[in-house]
C-alpha cells in the first residue's frame, strides 16, 4: 500500500501543474464536449508512458538528447499555435456559451462524456489531445525517466509503484475533465467565454516560449 501511495503521490506532485494539457482538459470540461474520450486518451498514454519507463527503457531519453530537443521545438511551436487558435476565438467572440443547466436529454449524453455543446467534431478534439500529450517533453521527462527510474528504486515492487502513479493520473484526468463541469454558471456568457480563451491563449503562448528557451540556453 506504501508503494502505491508513493507513486501515486509522485504523479499528483508532477501533473497537478498549469500546463497546456490541463488547460486543453478543462476546456473540453466546461464545455462538456467529447469529454470522455479526451480523458480516456489522457489517462491511457499517461499509463502506456509510465509502463514504458519502469520497463527499462527511459534509459533511451537519457542518451539520446537531440530528442528532447526535437520535441521542445514541435511542443513550443504546437503550443503557440493553439494558443493563435485560442486568441483568434476571443478576438471574433463568436458567441459560444455554455449551458450551465441541460435539459434532461442533454444532461445524459454529458455524464457520459458523448454530448457537445457547440457540435465540434470528434476527430479534431481527439488529435489535439493527442498533440498536447505526446508533442511535450516533459510528458516523457516525468513519465518515461523520471517515473521510470524511481520505479525501478522499488526493485520487484516497482509496478505496484507504477500501478500508484498510473492511478492518480487517472484520477486526475476524470475529476478535472468532469468536475469543471461545476464552473458553468460563471461561463454562461459569450463574454465570460472570450476572457477565458484570451487567459488560455496567453498561458499557452508563454509555455511555448518557455518550452524552446532551455535550447538556447544549452
Amino acid at each position: 500500500m506504501l508503494t502505491v501511495l508513493a507513486g501515486l503521490g509522485l504523479m499528483y506532485s508532477l501533473i497537478v501543474a498549469v500546463g497546456a494539457q490541463n488547460v486543453f482538459v478543462l476546456r473540453q470540461g466546461l464545455r462538456r464536449e467529447h469529454v470522455l474520450p479526451v480523458v480516456l486518451i489522457c489517462a491511457a498514454s499517461d499509463a502506456a508512458l509510465v509502463l514504458v519507463g519502469t520497463a527499462g527503457l527511459g534509459f533511451l531519453i537519457a542518451e539520446l538528447p537531440w530528442l528532447i530537443v526535437a520535441a521542445r521545438w514541435l511542443g513550443g511551436l504546437s503550443l503557440v499555435g493553439y494558443g493563435v487558435l485560442a486568441a483568434r476565438r476571443a478576438w471574433r467572440a463568436e458567441g459560444e456559451t455554455l449551458v450551465a443547466d441541460p435539459a434532461p436529454a442533454s444532461e445524459s449524453n454529458s455524464s457520459t462524456g458523448s454530448g457537445t455543446a457547440t457540435g465540434t467534431r470528434l476527430a479534431p478534439v481527439l488529435a489535439a489531445t493527442l498533440a498536447f500529450t505526446f508533442l511535450n517533453p516533459n510528458v516523457y521527462l516525468d513519465t518515461v525517466l523520471l517515473i521510470g527510474s524511481i520505479a525501478a528504486t522499488h526493485g520487484q515492487a516497482r509496478w505496484v509503484f507504477a500501478a500508484g502513479a498510473i492511478l492518480g493520473s487517472i484520477t486526475w484526468f476524470f475529476a478535472l475533465g468532469f468536475g469543471a463541469r461545476h464552473l458553468g454558471r460563471w461561463l454562461r456568457t459569450p463574454r465570460a467565454w472570450r476572457i477565458l480563451d484570451t487567459v488560455i491563449a496567453a498561458l499557452l503562448v508563454l509555455m511555448g516560449v518557455l518550452l524552446v528557451l532551455p535550447v538556447f540556453a544549452g
